[in-house]
């Protein structure tokens, strides 16, 4: 790994994605089909890019958030919301063609994700034009950070764009219906961040990870592809991770799940921040799975009050 790539510095990071709604229902009971299921639901400010935004300027990160919402009043509250937490906003695009993103989730007593749905239509206006039109940005910034919402070509030139200034870049799959879109691009990425069932695709191995000792061949593999550094999660089972250098595994902190949604971001976010501030890469995966269990504490996708000194309590 090259200890240059997250050298430490002043200048923001550019995250580029989603940016939308969630709503969580979180069943009372075992979840009946063809019925009404009594849950608690709740609304908040969500998408993949928008929440490792505001997880990485809650830690004192500067952030220059690229996306595309509504002109509509969901629109005009996230834009609000996240503009107050510090986040530079003018490469936010507004849709009067589509409705602001959703994401729609069901979990089940436990927390735990049972089904999700999500309209990201109006991401279909991030175009590859409009990167180039803020290419800038790209300039300004200490590395790119996008989810794979982006569409193909969109995310082709956010790449070839950041190879010719030489700037880092981070991603994260976000879906398993999403992953092969960064299969043809692992060799740029410093850091990408996939789940089991994510980094099985981009390994392609069929037969899919259900070990540590699989999730850490997943991290080896993806470092053999080009990555930097591969993080693979695994929900309560812990994350492993490996470099050129390196590998290992750090194990699940413990907790009463209250909410999933942002838990994952909430880890990347922890972990750029620690190696844009020159952390190992034992601390920062340590750091990341942190901030996961802690907001995996609290309804919404984001920790209100993140902070570092937060983190270091949590963990004790």
């Amino acid at each position: 790994m090259n200890n240059d790539t997250f050298a430490r510095t002043d200048l923001p990071v550019l995250v580029i994605g989603a940016a939308g709604m969630d709503m969580v229902g979180r069943l009372k009971s075992s979840l009946q089909p063809h019925t009404s299921n009594p849950a608690q639901i709740r609304n908040s400010f969500g998408g993949a890019a928008r929440n490792v935004a505001e997880n990485l300027l809650r830690l004192g990160t500067p952030v220059i958030l690229m996306t595309v919402i509504g002109k509509d009043e969901a629109g005009d509250n996230l834009i609000q919301a996240i503009r107050e937490v510090g986040a530079n906003v003018e490469a936010v695009l507004r849709s009067s063609s589509y409705p602001t993103g959703t994401y729609l989730a069901v979990v089940n007593t436990e927390g735990k994700l049972e089904y999700a749905l999500d309209d990201m239509r109006v991401l279909s206006e991030l175009s590859p034009k409009y990167i180039h039109a803020h290419e800038d940005l790209f300039e300004q910034a200490s590395l790119v950070f996008f989810d794979a919402n982006l569409p193909k070509e969109t995310l082709r030139t956010v790449m070839s764009v950041a190879r010719r200034i030489n700037l880092p870049v981070c991603a994260d799959p976000t879906s398993e219906v999403l992953a092969t879109r960064l299969s043809p691009h692992l060799s740029r990425l410093s850091l990408v961040v996939p789940n089991r069932g994510e980094a099985a695709i981009l390994c392609e191995r069929k037969s899919g990870i259900s070990t540590r000792r699989e999730a850490i061949d997943a991290a080896k593999c993806l470092v053999s592809k080009g990555v930097e550094i591969a993080i693979v999660t695994m929900a309560e089972s812990g994350v492993c991770y490996a470099t050129s250098e390196t590998s290992g595994y750090v194990p699940a902190v413990r907790t009463h799940i209250i909410d999933p949604t942002g838990a994952g971001d909430a880890l990347t976010a922890g972990v750029l921040f620690s190696l844009l501030n020159q952390m190992p890469i034992d601390d920062a995966v340590r750091l990341g799975v942190a901030a996961e269990s802690l907001t995996l504490t609290y309804r919404g996708a984001v920790v209100p009050d993140l902070s570092l000194e937060k983190l270091y309590d949590w963990l004790g």
